[in-house]
């Protein structure tokens, strides 16, 4: 698209957004008409740093997995190498039957991979039936797709699924093992009990990621807002926000979109409910294909207590399922990340809100933070007066990957194919973390390149 001025509009301004604008200025030049149309009254999505106590602070994600190249490679290009950070080693901790347990190790996405996986997390007669899995008949047909919960449940057990595998999942979907499919949640698994895999613990050992070296996870010195700040200036994008995007139609050669006209081109890095609206006339098929795409909400209560509370020396908890506890984990940021245990104020970060459980994310910002305070004493212990506090809610935060969803995002982007000048990008597609939604906003960039060009 370089050599002549083009006008593409970016429908979206969270990470995604971001980023196919700072995709398309490299791709376009410096005369190129770049937009973001954003609903909301700023610009990062669900990435969103705070200051608190005396630094700023993640309210949203607050890390990314670092064997990914994604995340990596983009800072380097845009100069912010030094602000890569790792996390300080610790290990997290799972609350269950109202007391705290090492998360369970060797284990795919809390799916154990031996009794001894989970020992001490379940009872004797779960380990015994653990013991027992692979000499128990198995079937797999591998043309079907489960949910997680389903499957574990009928070769392990409830207290797997409770007790290892939702606190994992619901950390990276805010979801549960029941609203979650094997086969987008897990395609590893999926692709070693396509291949044949006997039983299900020979699936997870064969699926078992391969140990490398390094660390998992990394972030940023500053938070996200830096990243964000980066692309906004390197992007060079106009913003309207406060805006929600309608009127999408056929234009001639090129698109209308309310607010901003005619356009040669529109990336659609929206949440999946919000595409469905907005091309339901224009482009119905692309609307029916991701129309049962569900989002689940929460939110987060970041703290700042004063320093030596006596918080464990671990990175954070995770709460099994069925708790009597409003929490569904807590991040100990001071004792996770180094960069943080030098302020003078320790940080802890508590997630609410699982899929379809919406009450406790509307709570008001009162009750929310005396609730995490009730929690995180039930936890650990420890009740300080904290001395600053933020809530952040995030209504309709993460999509959730239920069964069928790969059948689903195909037939999203094979609509999408069909239509010159479209392109769609985002969490819902091919991944929930930033890497996967930085290389889905680069992957429709280069489709639009290629089919605006000329």
């Amino acid at each position: 698209m370089t050599g002549r001025r083009v006008s593409v509009a970016v429908v979206g301004g969270g990470v995604t957004g971001l980023v196919a604008a700072y995709r398309l200025r490299q791709q376009c030049g410096d005369d190129a008409a770049i937009t973001i149309v954003e609903a909301g009254p700023r610009l990062g999505g669900k990435l969103r740093t705070v200051p608190l106590g005396d630094g700023p602070v993640d309210v949203g994600a607050e890390a990314f997995i670092a064997r990914r190249p994604e995340v990596a490679e983009l800072i380097g290009e845009l100069g912010l190498a030094d602000q890569l950070v790792h996390p300080a080693g610790r290990q997290p901790l799972v609350w269950s039957e109202g007391a705290l347990h090492p998360l369970p190790t060797r284990t795919l996405m809390g799916i154990p991979s031996d009794p001894q996986s989970v020992a001490g997390l379940v009872d004797a007669d779960t380990l015994t039936r653990i013991v027992a899995e692979p000499s128990v008949p198995f079937a797999w047909d591998p043309a079907s797709d489960v949910d997680v919960a389903t499957l574990v449940r009928s070769r392990f057990g409830d207290q797997v699924v409770r007790r290892s595998v939702d606190p994992l999942l619901g950390g990276v979907y805010s979801g549960s093992a029941e609203s979650l499919g094997v086969r987008a949640a897990l395609p590893t698994l999926a692709a070693a009990l396509d291949a044949g895999a006997p039983s299900l613990t020979a699936a997870v050992t064969a699926a078992l990621p391969t140990p490398a070296p390094g660390p998992v996870f990394g972030t940023l010195r500053d938070g996200y807002g830096s990243l964000l700040a980066a692309l906004r200036d390197a992007g060079r994008p106009q913003t309207i926000l406060d805006a929600p995007a309608s009127g999408l139609r056929r234009d001639g050669d090129g698109w209308w979109l309310d607010p901003l006209g005619h356009v040669e081109g529109v990336v659609l890095a929206l949440p999946a409910p919000d595409m469905v609206r907005l091309v339901a006339d224009a482009v119905p098929q692309l609307a029916a294909a991701a129309r049962d795409i569900e989002l689940a909400s929460s939110a987060v209560v970041a703290l700042a207590l004063p320093d030596d509370t006596g918080i464990p020396e671990n990175s954070g908890i995770l709460v099994a399922t069925g708790e009597p506890l409003g929490a569904k984990a807590f991040t100990l940021s001071s004792r996770k990340w180094p960069h943080l245990a030098d302020r003078a104020v320790t940080l802890v970060r508590a997630s609410y809100g699982r899929f379809g459980d919406a009450a406790v994310v509307d709570m008001p910002d009162p009750d929310l933070i005396a609730t995490a305070r009730t929690d995180l004493e039930t936890v650990t212990g420890v009740r300080p007066e904290p001395v600053a506090a933020v809530v952040q809610r995030w209504h309709g935060g993460l999509p959730q990957y239920a069964p069928g969803h790969l059948d689903r995002v195909a037939a999203i982007e094979e609509a999408a194919a069909g239509v010159d000048g479209l392109e769609v990008a985002g969490a819902y597609l091919h991944g929930v973390g930033v890497p996967a939604c930085v290389a889905s906003a680069t992957a429709a960039v280069s489709r639009l390149s290629a089919r605006v060009a000329g």
